[in-house]
């Protein structure tokens, strides 16, 4: 039995995942969006429950923040406005004359420029999760890096999530659950 101070806010019995996902509906804004960035937290976490400041994907080290918005970039691949900015990548590297007369480096151009915008955009929404999940007590948030008081917040800092006992507890539970059940091939 999980003993924390995070309990279901009924019936103050310990929480469960359907305890953890009530406190994300009350307490974000988007907590479907939470929920994954928490889940991809606990994927990511060692046994400590702590995340970052760096991953390792595809054999490459890839900051946390920037890995997260990587592995959420797919579920906004058929939204209007991704397809809007396609078009709008296109036109602008166009207007420039950056845009290769080959049809296949085009494309490349054009799919790394959308990356790296969207990228730019995620982190932001990565940031505004993360927050409402440290308001929740689910996660806590420390930078690591070269300057951690940089006056102007660069300073090459980069987050580290660390995740709370219960949630570590429910989703390292869930993950080990999932991946046993899976088949191996």
């Amino acid at each position: 039995m999980l003993e924390t101070s995070v309990s279901c806010p009924n019936d103050q019995q310990p929480l469960d995942m359907p305890g953890l996902l009530d406190i994300l509906a009350h307490s974000s804004a988007r907590p479907r969006y939470a929920f994954m960035v928490l889940n991809l937290i606990a994927q990511a976490a060692g046994s400590n429950g702590r995340a970052g400041p760096f991953v390792v994907h595809e054999g490459k080290r890839v900051s946390m923040r920037d890995w997260l918005c990587d592995a959420l970039t797919p579920m906004g691949s058929r939204d209007p406005r991704r397809l809007a900015l396609l078009d709008r990548v296109r036109q602008d590297l166009e207007g420039e004359g950056s845009l290769p007369s080959d049809p296949d480096e085009a494309e490349r151009a054009i799919d790394a420029e959308v990356r790296s915008r969207v990228r730019t955009s995620g982190k932001t929404n990565i940031s505004r999760a993360v927050s409402e999940l440290v308001r929740a007590g689910l996660i806590s948030r420390h930078y690591q890096g070269y300057w951690i008081d940089h006056h102007n917040r660069g300073g090459h800092r980069q987050a580290v999530y660390t995740l709370s006992p219960v949630a570590r507890t429910l989703l390292q539970k869930a993950t080990a659950a999932t991946s046993a059940s899976l088949p191996l091939n």
